[in-house]
C-alpha cells in the first residue's frame, strides 16, 4: 500500500508514521483488506467507494461521527464485500462474529463486544 492509496480512502486515520489503530482487531481488519486488494479481489477505488457508502449510511442512521467508529465501518464494508464477492456466506460471517464476540468476552472479562452486526 502506498501513500497515494491512503488518499483514496475516505477519512483514513493516519499520522506521520502511517495508519493509526486503537485496537488489535482494527489492524487485523486493515491487513485483511490490504491482502484482499493485493490478491485482486477488489481495487482500492472499489474499496474506497464501498467504504464511503458505509460511512454515509451510518451517518444517515445517526452515527455521531466522532472518529471512533471508523473501523466499525471498515469491518462492515469488509463483511459486505466478502458476501458480494462470494468469499463468505451469511452463516460463515455469523459464526465468525460469534467466535469474535466470545473471544472478546474472554479477553475483556465479559464486557460487551463493540461490533454490532
Amino acid at each position: 500500500m502506498t501513500p497515494s492509496d491512503f488518499d483514496r480512502l475516505p477519512e483514513f486515520p493516519t499520522n506521520e508514521d502511517g495508519p493509526v489503530f486503537n485496537a488489535p482487531w482494527e489492524a487485523q481488519a486493515f491487513a485483511l483488506v490490504v491482502r484482499l486488494q493485493e490478491q485482486g479481489v477488489f481495487t482500492w477505488q472499489e474499496w474506497g467507494e464501498a467504504l464511503s457508502r458505509s460511512i454515509a449510511t451510518a451517518r444517515e442512521q445517526g452515527d455521531p461521527d466522532l472518529g471512533n467508529t471508523y473501523y466499525q465501518h471498515w469491518l462492515a464494508t469488509l463483511e459486505n464485500m466478502t458476501l458480494e464477492k462470494g468469499l463468505a456466506t451469511p452463516d460463515i460471517l455469523k459464526e465468525r462474529q460469534h467466535a469474535a464476540h466470545l473471544e472478546h468476552q474472554r479477553l475483556h472479562g465479559g464486557h460487551d463486544y463493540e461490533h454490532n452486526h
